[in-house]
């Protein structure tokens, strides 16, 4: 059965929302709502992924404490396989505290960001995705298990995320054996130096047969076969918290290269499973079934 697998740190969320405001020191206020979920990044486009109902993989760090224990029991849930990478006493996720106010968000986390992986951990990686039909990338410690997974026909799809020293020179290694690469508009001008996410997508194809580019709330920009085109969202979404979106949005694309389809439908699945992300507070709480998604493909898109 075909698969995707990916490698990366696990964050837990615990989100609280309906505060007036942030309380001032020595203050204590209560909030409207709470809840406990797992954050976003790699391990929630896997998630999505499952929920859409491709077998997923994910090694990470696990530790014995009690978030390790829920993020167990939800990547299982949710159709995911874990596979652990530590062995130590400690909590080896990211555990953050998100206030939602009403016109915007503070974190707090406690963490190392992502994972410093060991020779073994990465042989563990290796055998876990071994056979994958797509691997998510994540830019840190695993760019030789990358190249030998490509070296053996797997395909491999980069989200490098922002970083105020995005740049070919810092990137190229991972852009050089991506099959395909999933910036926003901001990240995409960022790396290229472009004026507008249209030139940053032209630039691209300096490295990709096939661009994709997000256009934040408006869409997505794509190039396939040297014809630049443009798919535009899913109008009914309204959104409540953009946490996850990309993630989400990356779950729906890979979604559909599992299926060999286009990239125009590829993007437009990203469209939908990205903007229905945004519609409740949360990277996990707003999701479509394949089910749904074929639904609003054929409603929007066809």
């Amino acid at each position: 059965m075909a698969f995707c697998a990916g490698a990366g740190a696990t964050n837990v969320d615990l989100l609280y929302k309906g505060f007036p405001r942030l309380p001032k020191l020595g203050e204590e206020l209560y909030c409207d709502e709470f809840s406990l979920q797992l954050g976003g990044g790699l391990p929630a486009t896997l998630i999505n992924l499952g929920r859409l109902g491709v077998s997923a993989r994910i090694a990470t760090e696990l530790g014995k404490d009690m978030f390790s224990e829920f993020a167990k029991s939800k990547f299982r849930e949710n159709g995911v396989e874990p596979v652990n990478l530590y062995d130590g006493e400690k909590i080896p996720l990211n555990i953050t505290s998100a206030i939602i106010l009403p016109a915007d968000r503070t974190f707090f986390t406690y963490g190392k960001g992502s994972i410093d992986p060991s020779d073994a951990a990465k042989e563990a990686f290796y055998r876990m995705a071994t056979g994958a039909k797509v691997v998510l990338m994540h830019p840190g410690g695993f760019l030789p298990v990358y190249r030998r997974l490509k070296a053996e026909g797997t395909k491999l799809v980069l989200d490098t995320g922002w970083d105020d020293e995005l740049s070919f020179s810092k990137y190229g290694a991972y852009l050089e054996l991506a099959d395909y690469y999933t910036p926003n508009r901001k990240e995409a001008m960022q790396i290229t130096g472009a004026s507008s996410p249209e030139a940053a997508a032209e630039q691209l194809r300096a490295y990709f047969d096939r661009v994709v580019v997000k256009v934040d709330k408006d869409g997505c920009i794509g190039i396939d076969g040297g014809e630049q085109f443009f798919v535009p969202s899913v109008d009914e979404f309204q959104n409540e918290d953009s946490t996850g979106a990309g993630d989400a949005f990356l779950a729906g694309f890979v979604y559909g290269l599992m299926h060999d389809c286009p990239l125009r439908q590829c993007i437009a699945y990203g469209n939908i499973t990205g903007g229905k992300a945004v519609t409740a507070v949360g990277a996990l709480s707003a999701y479509v079934t394949e089910a749904e998604l074929q639904a609003y493909y054929g409603k929007y898109y066809r």
